[in-house]
């Protein structure tokens, strides 16, 4: 048994927050209903089509669900979705802010005819306040949170190469869901829940906030260095291989001296004896650490930063990753179905030794639109109907 089995999901969602949100939920075990437009569903269908013709976004956020085709605004659908909610736990959206309020989806509307349901709004700035309404795109959200401030190189501020902010807010909706669904399980009743992009991204900005903390001076953008911990990011070895590593502690600093660089005398270097001041000076330490590098391939950097038990790390590409053999080793990689065939997928996070998470096809557009209305009473009258209006 899964922790969510018998939970069922109803989500009004598309890109990546809500969709990331929900897909973990089904992962547990939720039946997850997500209810897309006809003809297009989802936008993020359409963002490429690197997975056999689908798109990468899609393929990884939807994996485990149920797509039903519906068009909102048909004079049918309001007694659809209706009868929908009449079957859910939880409902999810990540509408234009105000958009479910109008369609009579927010908690205040159902709250007395579905006590017990929990409903979770995601949006950019939140449900209130004077941004309310501001468009929220996860490159925006990481440029409001302060995100680029401190990443990029000291000249060009660069964004993460992921969505972050989508995935934060997901990450928090996820949880916050989990949380109501305790409670209701002692309380009998829902919640509504809030989460915005711009607050999930200013909690993960926490150290560099409390850095700057009263008008002190914020981290500066360092690259791939480390904005205050020294020698920490990337190094090139002869070969050109890159490594990167870290140090943390005085007593790695001398084993690094030692047996690393073969420059013992270096750990009592007045310019280096203590973090702080190895980060005032890392021009010159990385000018060290480059010069005695460029003698040694990168199997060989390795090999002396494992013999002195100093944390380094390969920098993958994607094909790396992808081939990654502790991955591999783990068993940490399933087939599920899709509409363009098997495809492979990364067990999620926190394996159990309870349960074996939920691992089925993503859905086609609309595939389990008929089966859907069929299981919740819709005659064959209406859905012929909502058939030869496109509505389905």
């Amino acid at each position: 048994m899964r922790p969510l089995d018998g939970i069922t999901v109803v989500s009004l969602e598309h890109a990546i927050a809500a969709p990331f949100c929900t897909r973990q939920l089904a992962d547990l075990g939720a039946r997850v209903i997500k209810v897309e437009r006809p003809g297009t569903g989802d936008f993020a269908r359409a963002y490429d089509a690197r997975v056999k013709g689908l798109a990468s976004h899609f393929v990884w956020t939807n994996r485990s669900k149920e797509s039903l085709a519906l068009d909102l605004k048909h004079p049918d659908a309001a007694a659809v979705l209706r009868a929908l909610l009449g079957k859910a736990d939880v409902l999810v959206q990540n509408l234009a802010p105000g958009a479910a309020a109008r369609m009579g989806v927010s908690r205040a509307a159902l709250k007395d005819a579905h006590p017990g349901l929990i409903v979770c709004n995601i949006s950019g700035y939140g449900a209130d306040g004077p941004e309310r309404d501001r468009k929220a795109y996860d490159l925006l959200i990481q440029a409001e949170a302060g995100f680029l401030s401190v990443t990029g190189t000291e000249e060009v501020p660069s964004k993460a190469g992921i969505s972050i902010a989508d995935i934060a807010a997901g990450m928090y909706a996820h949880s916050s869901i989990l949380a109501a669904l305790i409670q209701r399980g002692r309380t009998g009743q829902g919640a509504e829940i809030d989460v915005s992009m711009l607050e999930a991204m200013a909690e993960w900005m926490g150290f560099p906030m409390y850095y700057a903390f009263d008008g002190a001076a914020p981290p500066r953008r360092q690259g791939g260095e480390h904005a205050t911990i020294s020698p920490y990011g990337p190094f090139a070895a002869g070969d050109g291989t890159v490594v990167m590593m870290g140090l943390q502690n005085e007593r790695e600093w001398r084993a690094f001296c030692e047996e690393v660089l073969r420059q013992p005398d270096l750990a009592a270097d007045a310019r280096f004896a203590s973090n702080a001041l190895r980060a005032e000076n890392k021009a010159a330490l990385r000018g060290i650490i480059e010069t005695v590098f460029a003698d040694l391939t990168g199997d060989r950097v390795v090999a002396r930063l494992n013999g002195a038990g100093i944390a380094n790390a390969r920098v993958n590409d994607m094909a790396g990753l992808w081939a990654h053999a502790q991955l591999a080793a783990r068993g940490r990689w399933a087939e599920i179905g899709s509409p363009a065939g098997p495809i492979p997928a990364l067990l999620p996070p926190g394996r159990s030794d309870g349960f074996a998470p939920r691992m089925d096809p993503v859905p086609g557009l609309g595939e389990h639109s008929r089966a859907i209305l069929e299981e919740l009473g819709v005659s064959a009258e209406v859905i012929s109907r909502l058939e030869r209006d496109g509505a389905i």
